[in-house]
C-alpha cells in the first residue's frame, strides 16, 4: 500500500488506511488541530443522479477530522498526546449544500474550535471545483480559511468571481480513548 504523505513525512493513522487510499486522497497540509486535504471525484464515487454520493462527501470529510484531531508525531508525555492513546469521533454532524461531479477537486479544510480535557470540536469545510482552479488557501491552526469569513468562498482576485464553492459542511464531536 502506498502511503499518504505531506512534506515526505507519513502520517501514522494513514498508513493501513485502505480506504483513504482507494479515494486517492492527498494530504496538503497538517499542523495541530488542523488538516487540509484533496482528491478529485471519479465515476465509481457517483451516486445515481450523477453527483457525488453522500457517503463519498462524508468519508472524505471523515478523514480531514481525523487528520486534525490525532496529531501526526505525538510525543509521548506531552499534554493530551500519549502515544497510547488515539482520538475517533464520539459524533458528526454534515450539511450538504450543493452538489459535486465528476472531474471536480474536492478540498476539505479541518480546524479544531474547541478541546477540553478527553473532548474537542472540529469544522470542517468541503469545497468543489474544476480542474485548475487552485486550492482554498489553507488557514493555520484554529483559524478560517484563508480570504474567507464563515459564508464566503475563495475568489479570484483578478475578477473576484468564486473560484471554489462551499459543498459542505461538517462538524465532528471527538474523544481520546485508550487504543488497548
Amino acid at each position: 500500500m502506498a502511503e499518504l504523505t505531506v512534506s515526505g513525512a507519513t502520517h501514522p493513522i494513514l498508513k493501513d488506511d485502505y480506504a483513504s487510499e482507494w479515494m486517492g486522497i492527498e494530504v496538503l497540509a497538517l499542523d495541530d488541530g488542523h488538516a487540509t486535504i484533496r482528491m478529485t471525484l471519479r465515476q465509481e464515487m457517483l451516486n445515481g443522479f450523477g453527483m457525488a454520493h453522500g457517503g463519498m462527501i462524508f468519508a472524505f470529510g471523515d478523514t480531514a477530522f481525523a487528520l486534525a484531531c490525532n496529531p501526526a508525531n505525538p510525543q509521548p508525555g506531552a499534554a493530551g498526546m500519549n502515544t497510547d492513546n488515539i482520538t475517533v469521533a464520539a459524533g458528526v454532524d454534515i450539511n450538504f449544500l450543493k452538489p459535486a461531479f465528476r472531474g471536480q477537486v474536492l478540498t476539505a479544510v479541518a480546524n479544531r474550535r474547541a478541546s477540553t480535557g478527553r473532548s474537542g470540536l472540529y469544522d470542517i469545510q468541503i469545497y468543489a471545483a474544476d480542474p485548475g482552479a487552485g486550492i482554498p488557501a489553507a488557514a493555520p491552526a484554529g483559524a478560517a480559511p484563508a480570504a474567507t469569513l464563515p459564508g464566503q468562498l475563495p475568489t479570484d482576485t483578478a475578477t473576484d468571481a468564486p473560484t471554489w464553492e462551499l459543498i459542505a459542511e461538517f462538524r465532528g464531536r471527538s474523544r481520546t480513548i485508550s487504543k488497548k
